[in-house]
């Protein structure tokens, strides 16, 4: 592993939350007055996942700040669902069913990622 963006939980959570019709744009799509609440909240749960992957990886060299980075991505995960959990259940023509399944299989990925690193790693 060179970068960061050789890990899989990282491309993915990128992926996610920038791709097209991904959470950026769906976050978009709600009404004016949910953008700078809701949107802002799960634009920026999104975002963090990728963010504390990337500095766990920049602390790899200590193991449990590595994972405690790791723990904060997973946490990030949780929250994101939760949020799109919400807006599904405000705003169902949105359609967030997609996400929620994409999001659980990047969940189970980074959970393994933990459990790799924190049995795995030097």
């Amino acid at each position: 592993m060179k970068s960061y963006k050789d890990l899989d939980i990282y491309n993915l959570a990128f992926e996610y939350a920038l791709e097209v019709l991904e959470v950026h744009e769906l976050s978009l799509k709600l009404p004016k007055f949910e953008l700078y609440e809701q949107g802002s909240q799960i634009r920026r749960s999104s975002k963090s996942i990728k963010d504390n992957i990337v500095e766990g990886y920049g602390r790899r060299r200590y193991k449990q700040d590595f994972i405690k980075f790791l723990v904060y991505a997973h946490a990030s995960l949780f929250e994101c669902i939760a949020q799109l959990e919400m807006i599904d259940q405000l705003y169902p023509e949105l359609n967030t069913k997609v996400l929620l399944e994409k999001y659980d299989i990047l969940g189970a990925r980074l959970f393994k990622f933990i459990l790799f690193v924190e049995k795995e790693w030097k």
